[in-house]
């Protein structure tokens, strides 16, 4: 099943978080687009995915998830002890949402945004989606 991570390409935290999830994806089960891209934008298409959700979106298989359960899905398939955060998925959504959005709010303010995409290092650059 393919695992597709969908970021805001020009977020620093977003662009951390994605570095942060490449470390801890020892078996590169995880290929990623950024939103603002033509990848991004044609896999918001063919899944039907809104295009004002401003969110980080995990895309299995057939299925997407978004905000909270989007990054607690993710967190499931990671090396080390980020897997026991999917207990929280437990947490009704509208709750876990809530701090989701918090951070998404203020996200650009915190931590800054760049004015263009990242561009992959050539070592990840094939987990990318172009």
């Amino acid at each position: 099943m393919e695992k597709i991570i969908l970021f805001d390409g020009i977020c620093n935290f977003c662009n951390a978080s994605v570095q942060f999830i490449i470390k801890r994806d020892t078996q590169a089960q995880f290929r990623f687009a950024s939103l603002q891209s033509e990848v991004g934008k044609k896999l918001l298409t063919k899944y039907k995915i809104p295009e004002d959700i401003n969110s980080f979106i995990f895309i299995a298989g057939e299925r997407y998830y978004t905000k909270s359960s989007a990054a607690l899905r993710v967190c499931k398939h990671l090396k080390g002890f980020w897997r026991l955060f999917y207990v929280f998925i437990l947490v009704p959504r509208p709750l876990r949402d809530r701090f989701y959005d918090f951070i998404a709010r203020n996200r650009y303010q915190w931590f800054g945004k760049k004015e263009s995409c990242m561009i992959p290092t050539p070592d990840i650059r094939n987990r990318f989606l172009e």
